[in-house]
């Protein structure tokens, strides 16, 4: 049977980590837009409760707010079960919940034969604590959902995991070595789970967007007054679109990935960049 729309997202429960941020809010309202059920899990209470609220007034669907962790398997379970109880057995899950931080960044790009005497700033001045944190939010933050979330369609032997990656696992991208570590095992984490999968009826793609402007990086490409700082030329520089993406443009890789219309595509990672992944720089 062709398959052309998205209507197939009808009434199907939909669970979104980090469902309130940036990225994650825009894919909550795509899928409300085609009328799934939504459920908006976060850390930011008021956020989640407000987007949940949103998405019920303007589209009419079912949308419920959950206090989540997606590094404590025990209050995942926890929500599930309450998920359950609200909007009924989960259908499809996409891992929004990640990001960068300042501990995990390093200050340097390359490290030049200057600043061998004083290391201050480059990989060898992390702290393991932000690196063990921004590593963990992003792996384990999917590894987790997945293995709670996903049983709900083991059971019905059927379901799509969709999760986020980076230009980070393509390419070398300086001064963000946990972030893109991270992303690089989500990648590789996403073939190894496609093909585990692969005879149960779940399909698990990714996609890796390029430069969007988030809460979390906000801080590496533009100064306070809102100008592009060196490192947020270079990415425009790069982009054959010369612009930063505008969340809205995940939407339709979102849907298109979680809906029948890709029932036979399990195991990719589809880069959303402007061109970022295929430029050389000249």
């Amino acid at each position: 049977m062709m398959r052309n729309s998205f209507n197939d997202l009808k009434d199907k429960v939909c669970v979104i980590t980090g469902g309130a941020g940036v990225i994650g809010a825009a894919l909550s309202r795509g899928l409300a837009s085609v009328g799934a059920k939504t459920a908006i899990l976060e850390v930011n209470d008021d956020a989640a409760r407000g987007l949940a609220d949103e998405l019920q007034q303007t589209y009419g669907t079912e949308s419920f707010a959950y206090h989540a962790d997606v590094l404590d398997k025990g209050n995942l379970t926890g929500v599930r079960n309450q998920i359950h109880q609200d909007l009924g057995s989960i259908d499809v899950l996409i891992n929004c919940a990640g990001g960068n931080s300042p501990k995990a960044t390093t200050e340097k790009e390359i490290l030049t034969e200057e600043d061998l005497s004083d290391l201050k700033g480059s990989f060898f001045d992390l702290s393991t604590e932000g690196f063990d944190f921004v590593y963990g939010l992003n792996f384990k933050g999917t590894l987790l959902p997945i293995m709670v979330f996903g049983q709900d369609m083991i059971d019905k032997r059927q379901g799509a995991i969709l999760n986020i990656s980076s230009m980070a696992a393509i390419t070398a991208i300086t001064k963000v070595p946990a972030y893109s570590a991270a992303k690089a095992a989500v990648t590789n984490f996403t073939r190894w789970l496609s093909v585990h999968l692969a005879q149960t009826g779940i399909r698990v793609n990714a996609m890796a967007p390029g430069f969007f402007l988030t809460n979390q990086n906000r801080f590496l490409l533009k100064d306070e007054q809102g100008n592009l700082k060196e490192r947020g030329q270079k990415i425009i520089d790069n982009t054959p679109f010369g612009r930063f993406g505008e969340v809205e443009e995940l939407v339709g890789t979102s849907l298109f990935y979680v809906s029948d219309i890709s029932s036979f595509i399990t195991g990719t990672v589809l880069p959303v960049d402007g061109g970022f992944s295929s430029y050389s720089g000249v």
